[in-house]
């Protein structure tokens, strides 16, 4: 049996996630009522150390949904958490150059410089990684390796959770401004310190668009979800054993709530887009540039074999480029059983 829950934490990236429209639709509060005491969003916490569990895992009772970088770190580094869910919404994952750089193909890029972002306070690094599974991605299909490129740094200081609690204002979800900036391997391109770099998601299409940067390739659109796989192709739901082994019914809960979501938005395209938007900090018009415009289809948290042998082939990526300590086996990390629960229940109440 359960015992009963004191306070539950949530976390999810500003991305298309059913646990983010679970949340803004108040589903994750009804799912949970009589489970727990409280529940609360640890991003919106003044505490900088809970705030960093966004990334490292270390808050009891948490669930995390969102990129795959830091869920793959925590547990190759030793979190005792579970992986109870994966989606995937494709995204647009773009290398971008300047129009002049004379750059049209990505076979253009051998011996060119390629600017990544490199943040030396944290954790884990996951612009930096995402950014390089990209190009390395690319360069793979034109028979290119990661060697044919000069690979230029931009230091920044500082950590991602430095900028203060993340605010929902009239209804987007803002998060505090880093002192140290971000984008500075974008502002290196624009310098014509690099020729290429990599931005993904609404923001580098509304960036590509504004900047009139040329896209190399838009890696996010290949036909093969391997070149696909990324940070957020699939995303990983996890939580921490804590909360599967002491609060089942509160996990498959919080399962029900996120299919609930996904459910709902597979019904409501017009209204989905506007909750991915808030989600994102962005407009309608990029949320569809970047997402498609079936963006409310594919939102769905399953165990599909494509997701896991993707997520598998990623996380040997990160230990190969040493972006994490130990190998992560991606079946032993998964926990079907909360899903399982809490799909049967959706089934049951629409039949």
């Amino acid at each position: 049996m359960s015992e009963h829950l004191e306070t539950l934490w949530y976390t999810r990236c500003p991305v298309p996630t059913g646990l983010g429209i679970a949340v803004q639709k108040g589903w994750l509060e009804e799912g949970l009522r009589g489970q727990c005491a409280q529940i609360k969003s640890l991003r919106e916490s003044s505490d900088r150390a809970v705030r960093e569990s966004h990334f490292d895992h270390t808050l009891e009772n948490s669930v995390r949904h969102g990129g795959s970088i830091p869920a793959i770190w925590a547990r190759s580094a030793g979190r005792d958490t579970r992986l109870v869910g994966l989606s995937w919404a494709d995204e647009t994952q773009r290398i971008l150059a300047l129009p002049q750089s004379g750059i049209q193909s990505v076979k253009d890029l051998k011996g060119r410089r390629f600017g990544l972002p490199k943040w030396e306070n944290v954790q884990i690094d996951f612009p930096r990684a995402q950014a390089l599974r990209a190009l390395e991605s690319a360069l793979k299909l034109q028979g290119l390796a990661l060697s044919d490129v000069e690979l230029v740094d931009f230091p920044i200081g500082g950590g991602f959770s430095d900028g203060g609690p993340a605010r929902d204002v009239n209804g987007s979800y803002v998060f505090g401004a880093s002192r140290s900036g971000r984008n500075t391997e974008l502002v290196g391109l624009l310098r014509e310190e690099v020729d290429a770099i990599f931005l993904k998601g609404a923001s580098a299409a509304q960036t590509a668009h504004q900047f009139g940067l040329h896209t190399v390739i838009d890696v996010g659109a290949h036909p093969d979800p391997l070149i696909r796989s990324n940070n957020g192709t699939p995303r990983t739901l996890t939580v921490d054993r804590n909360l599967i082994d002491h609060h089942f019914d509160a996990t498959t809960h919080i399962l029900g709530a996120v299919l609930r979501a996904e459910d709902w938005a597979r019904q409501h395209p017009d209204e989905t887009r506007r909750f991915l938007a808030r989600e994102t900090n962005s407009s309608e018009y990029w949320v569809s540039v970047a997402y498609g415009e079936e963006a409310h289809l594919h939102l769905d948290t399953n165990f599909s074999e494509v997701s896991v042998r993707a997520l598998q082939d990623f996380s040997d990526f990160l230990h190969r480029q040493h972006f994490i300590p130990e190998a992560v086996n991606v079946a032993a990390w998964i926990d079907t059983r909360p899903y399982a629960t809490a799909a049967q229940a959706q089934s049951r109440l629409a039949a």
